[in-house]
């Protein structure tokens, strides 16, 4: 079987678009990467404000905080 070959500017197309389509594929595992990262930060960040929530609360009960001015009101529970 005779072995033939395409133009070097067809070789360069499909080799130039080969490398740009692994260049995505590299950028998209690195933005992967990133995402897991700051999935894991917001989780860390969750987790802080959790901690200051449940101290705040066991220091001046049940309130909510104006996050301006950090005045806080008694949240009033309803009679059963």
């Amino acid at each position: 079987m005779k072995t033939q070959k395409i133009t070097k500017e067809e070789l360069d197309l499909i080799v130039n678009n080969q490398q740009a389509k692994q260049k995505l594929f590299s950028d998209i595992g690195i933005l992967e990467v990133q995402k897991h990262n700051l999935l894991h930060d917001i989780s860390e960040v969750a987790r802080r404000d959790g901690e200051v929530k449940k101290e705040l609360e066991e220091k001046y009960g049940a309130v909510n905080i104006n996050l301006e001015t950090g005045e806080y009101t008694e949240i009033e529970k309803e009679n059963e």
